[in-house]
């Protein structure tokens, strides 16, 4: 698997606070089958010009030292669209080499004029990620594919396909229309994990769509190809009892 969204390049944003801590998530990702997984801090668009790379090569230089046969590590960011216009062309505010940028927009709601700016950043030259877009208030599966119709990849939390909260309903409905491109772990060194998603796609038969989700597609936007349409999932049984059963079907 391919994780492009994690907060584990240690002391640098609300993620892992350290180098020890971030070793055994690297290690519990490595034995999960995560075999390379981009470090996404926390950048602000209009701070982007001021983006302390190499702060950051030398901290990704030591956990690698620390963690040698780990899973691949790769610099990227999680930025935050937080004034329209910002530009993201430098190749070091995107995931590896991809030419492609993580962005998300703040206080968790679609602002106006999100697909205008989602579209500016696609001429630019910028394929852009959308994250999570299942934690966005007032998004809907039309607005999803507004943004995908102007270009963005759409990447989704793995720990949503659990519970019965809004945020996961949006996103078992986003899979269940074949509006997702990819799947990430966001994990901020704590226990959210790639290969939740996996084994519970994995629980419902959809054996197909969890591997384009978790690894396929993510290799290919790394890559700078284009993703793969995924289908539509079955449909689920909402909540605890999809988790249970699908917990299940992978242990037995």
């Amino acid at each position: 698997m391919i994780d492009i969204h994690t907060h584990l390049l240690p002391g640098v944003d609300d993620g892992s606070p350290s180098v020890e801590a971030s070793v055994p998530v690297l290690e519990r990702f490595r034995q999960d089958g995560v075999t390379v997984l981009v470090c996404t801090p926390h950048l602000n668009a209009t701070e982007a010009h001021r983006a302390p790379i190499e702060r950051n090569r030398a901290i990704l230089a030591t956990l690698v030292e620390h963690a040698p046969s780990l899973p691949q590590l790769v610099l990227g960011w999680e930025i935050m669209l937080d004034a329209p216009g910002a530009d993201l062309r430098a190749p070091h505010l995107h995931l590896g080499d991809s030419g492609a940028a993580l962005v998300e927009f703040p206080r968790m709601h679609v602002p106006p004029g999100a697909t205008q700016e989602i579209l500016r950043i696609r001429m630019s030259g910028v394929t852009p990620v959308i994250a999570h877009p299942e934690r966005y208030h007032q998004c809907t599966p039309q607005i999803v594919r507004e943004w995908r119709s102007v270009g963005a990849v759409i990447q989704m939390d793995a720990v949503m396909v659990f519970g019965n909260a809004p945020t996961s309903r949006l996103a078992r409905r986003l899979l269940e229309e074949g509006l997702i491109d990819c799947i990430a772990s966001d994990t901020h060194g704590d226990s959210r994990s790639l290969a939740m998603a996996r084994d519970w796609l994995e629980g419902i038969d959809a054996h197909e769509q969890a591997e384009l989700l978790c690894t396929i597609n993510a290799r290919r936007l790394l890559n700078r190809e284009a993703v793969l349409p995924v289908n539509p999932i079955p449909e689920t049984d909402h909540g605890m009892l999809t988790k249970l059963k699908s917990m299940f079907l992978r242990r037995s």
